[in-house]
């Protein structure tokens, strides 16, 4: 009788063994990586080629139910479902590390309250996050440089401009030999030079919303392949020439949805405007909610369709 129950015991771990081994390959098949082995290659990626094709980007990283803004958990949710790239909010702690934040103040996302900068990393460490709807989370606050390693072979990172001092940005990019998976955010064409000149392959999605924002890269020096454009919160008569001009340079265009239609209540609603959106061939579309947006993409160049 030992030796049956022994002989049944080894059968059921062996069960649970594979079934684990199994369930770890699901998982990563799963996953929709961006994964660039070279600068060439990460610049053919973002190249427009006026194939009608839209690269999708979280903004915040996305927003669900159970999954905070700004949360390594939330991109991995994200890329489980679809390939995207994430804009993110680097903020400084009052020890001088750079965490991810949008707000300049925790009470909106976190269950504490006062400025970022006012704690230390340890004090927010102790502090889980919230979703879009205050819901609170297991979730705590992570570092840019746990993000950088994180999305390293799965995804780009945008890091948006908030209060980091741009040398220490420039410091934790070549700590972790970054530039194939970060991207920089750019207000201005003197900002795109600064990084230019320490990372010449490096990727910039500059502000060229009006005539200003748009000669001001241009006079900055700084070759169109190393950057992608935000646009606006759409493409109309008012940029309409400004994205001429910048597909004639090869530099894709990027619309956020963010401060418009992901702010509506009803998914009926936001599916209706996403499509409108998707119908002006931006090549790069922001959004709070990249899968919505996405499936709407997905759907509406469907042979059914």
């Amino acid at each position: 009788m030992r030796t049956i129950f022994n002989f049944h015991n080894l059968i059921y771990l062996s069960i649970i063994f594979f079934s684990q081994i199994f369930h770890i390959n699901a998982q990563e098949k799963s996953i929709y990586p961006l994964k660039f082995d070279s600068s060439s290659e990460l610049k053919e990626f973002f190249k427009y080629k006026n194939d009608g094709t839209i690269i999708m980007s979280g903004h915040r990283g996305g927003r669900m139910t159970g999954f905070p803004e700004n949360c390594i958990e939330g991109f991995e949710n994200v890329i489980s479902k679809h390939s995207a790239i994430f804009e993110i909010d680097p903020r400084l702690t009052k020890d001088s590390v750079i965490v991810l934040m949008h707000d300049a103040t925790l009470d909106r996302t976190t269950t504490g309250s006062g400025k970022v900068c006012d704690f230390t990393l340890n004090e927010l460490k102790q502090l889980r996050l919230k979703d879009y709807n205050g819901n609170i989370t297991d979730y705590r606050i992570p570092t840019l440089e746990e993000a950088i390693v994180w999305s390293k072979g799965k995804t780009l990172i945008n890091l948006d401009k908030k209060d980091v001092p741009m040398n220490m940005i420039v410091d934790i990019i070549r700590k972790h030999n970054a530039e194939k998976h970060v991207i920089l955010t750019v207000h201005t064409g003197a900002q795109a030079r600064y990084y230019y000149d320490r990372f010449p392959d490096i990727i910039m999605s500059a502000f060229a919303r009006n005539l200003k924002e748009y000669h001001d890269i241009c006079i900055s020096g700084v070759p169109w392949e190393n950057m992608i454009a935000y646009v606006g919160t759409s493409i109309n008569e008012k940029n309409e020439w400004i994205v001429n001009e910048l597909h004639k340079n090869g530099v894709r265009c990027m619309i956020s949805l963010a401060p418009t239609w992901d702010k509506l209540e009803s998914a009926e609603d936001r599916a209706k405007k996403y499509k409108m959106e998707i119908a002006t061939n931006p090549d790069i579309i922001e959004s709070d909610i990249p899968t919505e947006v996405w499936n709407v993409y997905i759907n509406s160049n469907s042979p059914n369709n």
